[in-house]
């Protein structure tokens, strides 16, 4: 059965008010952009949102800070994202910034059914606020509860209709564990291929985690930052 939707606003039609909701993207790089430019549009708000920088340059999730439909954002980075600043400056955001190596690891526990799990990073400092300690061999550990989310907008290079996914390069960031953390990953390809045209080998996650799959081939692709060197620089 195929899970292929005609158009971006049917593929996100079950997202509701209060939804948690992971998105995928490290900076403006594998951005969902037809899925986040549809759920600002869409109406919902009150909005949890698990990103690791929530937009930047007023591109990407700023989309959804400037709509005012986000209450509560776990991220990584906050870095040059004036939106983000702002909201957290006036309270209006609920703001939790956790080490990026535990964001990952509290998703992938979701995906794999593991309630909690203990880690170094973070004893002795505000992370560990209020968490459970204890010491393994000497040495102490902060336990952190897996990360779960109602969805996933994730951004893939080629899709078949089963939901099988091939990511292009970097764009594949924290997109394969939020679609295995959520309860229902939404997909937005570049291409859309028949079932058996990508190779078994190049599949980077299986369509047994994705529900949805919408063809999107046109994307902005912003480039975040820009740098080019003079040809004197390169010959020196």
């Amino acid at each position: 059965m195929t899970k292929v939707y005609q158009s971006v606003e049917d593929a996100i039609s079950e997202i509701r008010d209060g939804a948690r909701i992971m998105v995928g993207g490290f900076g403006l790089c594998g951005n969902a952009e037809a899925l986040i430019a549809a759920v600002a549009e869409s109406g919902v708000k009150d909005l949890t949102l698990i990103s690791n920088n929530a937009g930047n340059l007023g591109k990407g999730l700023a989309a959804w800070l400037r709509a005012d439909i986000v209450r509560k954002i776990f991220c990584t980075y906050v870095g040059n994202n004036e939106d983000l600043h702002k909201k957290m400056a006036d309270g209006s955001v609920d703001v939790t910034i956790l080490p990026q190596g535990t964001f990952v690891e509290r998703m992938r526990a979701a995906g794999a059914g593991i309630p909690a799990f203990f880690t170094p990073t973070g004893v002795g400092t505000v992370v560990a606020d209020g968490k459970e300690i204890r010491e393994f061999d000497g040495r102490e550990y902060v336990m952190e509860r897996a990360l779960h989310a109602d969805f996933a907008l994730i951004r893939a290079r080629k899709v078949d209709p089963a939901g099988n996914i091939r990511f292009y390069r970097t764009a594949r960031n924290f997109s394969p564990i939020m679609a295995m953390a959520a309860k229902m990953a939404i997909v937005e390809t570049d291409e859309l291929v028949g079932l058996g045209e990508i190779d078994p080998d190049d599949v980077h996650l299986p369509g047994a985690f994705i529900q949805r799959v919408v063809h999107v081939p046109e994307h902005e692709d912003t480039i975040e930052y820009r740098t080019v060197r003079t040809r004197s620089e390169v010959q020196s």
